[in-house]
């Protein structure tokens, strides 16, 4: 994390003093384990999280039985109060709505996703949700239209004056690689930059244009290598072994996906009045150009100095 806040210039936040407070995030992915950063001692006290429900094997406890949510959430949201603050996460002062769609293996059914959504119309006042992270996406080879329920489903979520991000995928370097929600015209369907800004990566990201023809991705962040919270026993065993520590590395268009999430949570601090239009229109408009193709890099790469400067179209 500490790599990716300094490409991002994340520096910009803390001397603004923000940390998304009062933002909701509503999280579709495999739950969310335990975690000092993400807990304290004697449960939701302290914690991020403010609501959890499973639409996999429908517990009524918070868990994850993957680890991918828990990562996620590490990005946006954790403290980095176990590594001193060196995983901190981008916006650690937003709380949380955890929506469990996916299984132990990283599996799910469109239903439960189509449920968790529904879930999120109906209650996104009453959470003050701002933001939905998807950082999950079809397998290679399923085709979703936009006129599949997945892709009407967010287009909802967007309607509905929410800021939805999803993952691009990683299905690339081949053209149109981008599947569903992420060829949706309407959400934020970010990139890794990573592959295009060190030779020595994979280039994973998927491509665009999408099948529709439109440009994708939106934005680009980093993805390769970040270290965030994998959950732990509670209580923590005593140990000092980094995986036992609770933190991984992992790489992903998955992970670069909730660090734009955590700098849009930023933004809706210093300005809550913004519109998800114009969230997307700032983005577009500060985005650093790193010399590629659309279809590789979007409109660039996010940079919170530039992003959180006061966006030119917003209402006085």
């Amino acid at each position: 994390m500490n790599r990716a806040a300094s490409i991002i210039h994340l520096a910009e936040a803390t001397k603004q003093n923000l940390t998304g407070r009062g933002i909701g995030i509503a999280i579709l992915d495999t739950g969310i384990g335990y975690h000092p950063d993400l807990f304290a001692a004697n449960g939701f006290a302290g914690s991020p999280l403010v609501y959890f429900s499973d639409y996999v094997n429908q517990k009524p406890e918070y868990y994850d039985d993957n680890g991918h949510g828990t990562h996620i959430a590490g990005i946006i949201a954790g403290s980095g109060v176990k590594s001193g603050g060196l995983y901190r996460g981008i916006a650690p002062g937003v709380h949380l709505i955890v929506l469990k769609v996916l299984n132990q293996y990283g599996e799910g059914h469109i239903d439960h996703v189509l449920d968790s959504i529904q879930w999120i119309l109906d209650h996104h006042i009453e959470y003050r949700i701002r933001i939905v992270n998807i950082s999950i996406g079809s397998s290679r080879g399923k085709h979703f239209s936009e006129e599949s329920p997945l892709v009407r489903g967010v287009n909802k979520l967007w309607e509905a004056g929410l800021v939805v991000l999803t993952a691009a995928g990683n299905h690339g370097p081949s053209p149109s690689s981008i599947g569903a929600p992420g060829n949706s015209r309407k959400i934020i369907t970010v990139g890794s930059s990573d592959p295009l800004q060190y030779r020595n990566t994979k280039d994973y990201s998927s491509r665009g244009p999408t099948e529709s023809c439109i440009k994708k991705p939106d934005i680009v962040a980093p993805g390769s290598r970040i270290t965030s919270c994998f959950p732990v026993s509670y209580p923590p065993k005593p140990s000092i072994l980094y995986q036992e520590a609770g933190y991984q590395a992992r790489s992903g268009t998955s992970m670069s996906t909730p660090i734009v999430s955590g700098c849009i949570a930023l933004l809706l601090e210093r300005y809550p009045y913004l519109t998800n239009k114009e969230v997307k229109m700032h983005l577009r408009n500060t985005a650093l150009d790193l010399g590629f193709d659309h279809t590789r890099q979007g409109w660039g790469l996010i940079q919170c100095d530039r992003f959180l400067q006061r966006p030119m179209m917003m209402r006085y």
